[in-house]
């Protein structure tokens, strides 16, 4: 099968549901819940480079194509989020920023259940850049740390079940493959696998053609975890890995016009993951069995109104992408 001459479509501008905010928007996250409308949540973060951050709630009707706010629980949050994520199964909600935070998302309120902080010798701790849930083992949560460190978090009994120093550099992303397995990106260009029964070793799956160039976001392939993607700092391209022939992309992605900000695969797909960038477009690519000598081709294209932060394919609604925009939350129907 050979994707290189494939003809991209756009996504009408029918099938989207948009909320506009008062301010900058950078984290999202869908619950794999409903609320007691039928609907399901979403928790957009703020981006405003302050102290003072808020986190808001929506209520999708895919019906009515709406996206309603519940004011009753947006609530104050430190710092803008750098991620936001619901609990695989329930409606907990954890963010990052100064520290890894849990709430309870009832009916009509939010409420606080913990605040953790990984450093052992500080009230502080290490700004967090990211983390990840982990769906087969959902009382643990991965974070990642500007001080070269992931770690892994017991959020039932509120403590460090292990911490790696994992980088030479800054680690910006972390993701779960298995139970017991995750990856990471960093500063330093590399992508690492970490097994939690053999702390004391790590395996670079992939290194920045450049040296030292910070690869910055990481995708694990949940419906086929030989695969995963990452994207590069300042670049166009979403490189393709496959854990089994390390150091070679098995695929490179490269129609973006300018640099890459997000990634996502396919939640009920093996072979479709979705980018957005600095071009304002998001595309949406189905892998080849073989990539033909001209590249891939995106099958379906979508241009948003300015440049695409952050984007999420919740398992919640495989039917739906959520993009992130300036101050627009944007669901584009797939």
């Amino acid at each position: 099968m050979d994707n290189s001459t494939q003809e991209s479509h756009h996504l009408r501008s029918d099938s989207t549901a948009t909320y506009e905010s008062p301010y900058p928007l950078y984290g999202m996250a869908i619950s794999s819940t409903r609320n007691h409308h039928n609907h399901h949540r979403i928790a957009v973060g703020s981006f405003i480079e302050d102290y003072n951050n808020r986190v808001d709630f929506l209520s999708f009707d895919p019906d009515t194509l709406t996206l309603k706010p519940q004011p009753s629980l947006s609530f104050d949050h430190p710092y803008p989020p750098t991620k936001l994520m619901f609990h695989p199964k329930s409606d907990l909600l954890a963010s990052s920023g100064d520290f890894l935070r849990l709430w309870e998302v009832r009916d009509n309120a939010v409420e606080p259940i913990s605040v953790l902080n990984n450093s052992k010798t500080s009230e502080f701790c290490a700004p967090l850049t990211s983390f990840d849930w982990n769906e087969i083992e959902p009382k643990r949560i991965g974070t990642c740390s500007i001080d070269t460190t992931c770690t892994i978090w017991d959020i039932e009994k509120s403590c460090v079940e292990t911490q790696l120093i994992a980088h030479d550099k800054e680690v910006y992303d972390i993701a779960w493959g298995e139970a017991g397995v995750f990856a990471s990106v960093s500063a330093d260009g590399s992508v690492r696998i970490f097994d939690l029964r053999d702390k004391e070793h790590s395996t670079i799956i992939y290194e920045s053609p450049q040296p030292d160039t910070p690869l910055l976001r990481l995708a694990w392939n949940k419906q086929d975890v030989r695969y995963m993607a990452t994207i590069l700092m300042d670049s166009n391209k979403v490189v393709i890995l496959d854990i089994r022939s390390p150091a070679m992309p098995v695929a490179e992605l490269e129609r973006h016009k300018a640099s890459v900000n997000a990634i996502a695969w396919a939640p009920q797909s093996s072979r479709h993951i979705c980018s957005g960038g600095d071009d304002t477009n998001a595309l949406i690519w189905e892998l080849p069995t073989v990539a033909g000598p001209n590249g891939i081709d995106p099958m379906t294209m979508y241009s948003a109104g300015s440049e695409i932060n952050q984007l999420q394919w919740s398992a919640a609604q495989p039917d739906w992408i959520a993009i992130a925009f300036a101050n627009k939350l944007q669901l584009l129907k797939v």
